[in-house]
């Protein structure tokens, strides 16, 4: 995901039309009427013309993929619609659950922030159950019920919530797809539908356990399952059971699943309070307790950041009482402080992607994004029987500092959780 900065124009002049038109950060929808407009016969002919003179387009593709996103989006309409297309690579883009008063669908609404134009984009409403998941109640004023989302396998999946009786909302999972720029509805569960569950996403499925249903159940806790929402709709099927957990602890509350070094971790409760950890061991598809000093760390919203391979991904947390962000140290069982801020205080959810974090903060009215890009961890020196002895060992350099920017919530809406998925398509 591209930081919202202005980009430079190298050598293509847009035409006028595009130079005049005013900046579309944070609007959540384009102009209706330049989209509707019928085009000038110059219009026409420049939309026809070339993505490169001389080239046929299919091989025009492949010499304009390694370009920056941003460098694409200035330079003329042809790259911009092409930048777009559902068949050129995507970048990354943060898609967010909004608390919207207006919405028809219980209150909830979805949009995606697209870094590279600068603005909020509205999803389609999502095919909800007659009695939708809502995030209020009169019974919880001080208190958002919650709606667990994944992102998985390059789409937004939503797992679980609340009806207006307080009751599971979800038989099955609701699956947006940003290439197709459309909703669907996953297999149903092989479980009671449940709300207050553990959810993530761990190697491009998705990942539920524990949770309550209509009722308490101690079997219903202690269960859970794994899907890949890019398969092709199935039946119940297409959920693979996990190993049932220890106990029945992660169904007092929504928790976030963490996938790490082959492990999914959750604790049972954020912030400062006593908690408990659990991790799942992939490999080995079994539970164990969770290392001491990642628990003791975790103290609000976390994410994972993957810097290449699956053990090369990080675990960051922010405190939301301090502001600080940290990483895990999976050798020494310890948290290092990354950056602290104020604006991370009071951070209520997080995601991450593409070497960036993304914080909700101030009641979910912005997104405070941090670039770790440059703060990523050594690879680990090779081995001493391949290469010449080790020199002697010098003073380590500082960390360079993170990059943060904030961006603005859609006017009048909260963001309610986060996710780093692929933009949307656009149509021609």
């Amino acid at each position: 995901m591209a930081a919202p900065a202005a980009a430079k124009r190298p050598y293509c002049q847009a035409p006028a039309a595009a130079a005049a038109e005013p900046n579309k950060r944070h609007r959540t929808a384009a102009a209706p009427a330049l989209m509707d407009a019928k085009p000038e016969p110059e219009q026409h002919e420049q939309e026809e013309q070339p993505l490169l003179p001389g080239l046929p387009d299919h091989l025009a593709q492949l010499c304009l993929a390694p370009l920056p996103p941003r460098l694409l989006h200035a330079v003329c309409h042809p790259w911009r619609r092409l930048l777009y297309s559902p068949s050129f690579p995507p970048f990354l883009s943060l898609y967010a659950v909004l608390d919207d008063a207006s919405a028809s669908t219980g209150g909830v609404s979805f949009a995606a922030y697209d870094a590279v134009a600068g603005r909020w984009d509205d999803l389609p409403a999502p095919p909800m159950p007659s009695s939708p998941p809502r995030l209020w109640h009169p019974s919880f004023l001080s208190r958002r019920l919650p709606l667990q989302s994944v992102a998985a396998g390059g789409r937004l999946v939503v797992v679980a919530g609340s009806t207006r009786s307080l009751a599971p909302a979800l038989p099955r999972p609701v699956v947006f797809d940003p290439a197709a720029r459309a909703w669907r509805l996953g297999p149903r569960f092989p479980f009671a539908p449940r709300r207050w569950c553990s959810a993530g996403a761990a190697r491009g499925r998705v990942f539920v356990a524990g949770g309550v249903g209509a009722g308490y159940d101690a079997s219903d806790a202690r269960s859970g399952a794994t899907w890949d929402p890019a398969s092709a709709p199935a039946s119940a099927s297409g959920w693979e059971p996990i190993p049932p957990m220890r106990d029945a602890r992660f169904s007092r509350d929504a928790a976030e699943a963490v996938c790490a070094a082959g492990k999914v971790c959750m604790v049972s409760l954020r912030g400062r309070g006593a908690k408990e950890g659990a991790v799942f061991d992939l490999r080995a598809a079994r539970w164990e307790d969770m290392p001491p000093g990642m628990l003791a760390g975790w103290k609000g919203p976390a994410a994972a950041v993957s810097f290449g391979g699956d053990e090369e991904t990080t675990i960051f947390v922010v405190d939301e009482e301090r502001g600080t962000l940290s990483a895990y140290d999976w050798a020494r069982d310890r948290w290092r402080t990354v950056v602290e801020s104020e604006r991370l205080k009071g951070a209520a959810e997080m995601a991450a992607g593409g070497a960036r974090v993304c914080v909700a903060a101030q009641g979910g009215e912005k997104v405070v994004v941090i670039d770790e890009a440059p703060c990523r961890p050594s690879p680990p020196p090779p081995s001493r029987r391949w290469c010449a002895p080790a020199p002697a060992a010098a003073a380590p350099r500082p960390r360079p500092r993170p990059r943060v920017w904030e961006v603005a919530a859609p006017p009048g809406k909260r963001v309610v959780s986060l996710h780093v998925l692929p933009r949307m398509s656009r149509a021609e």
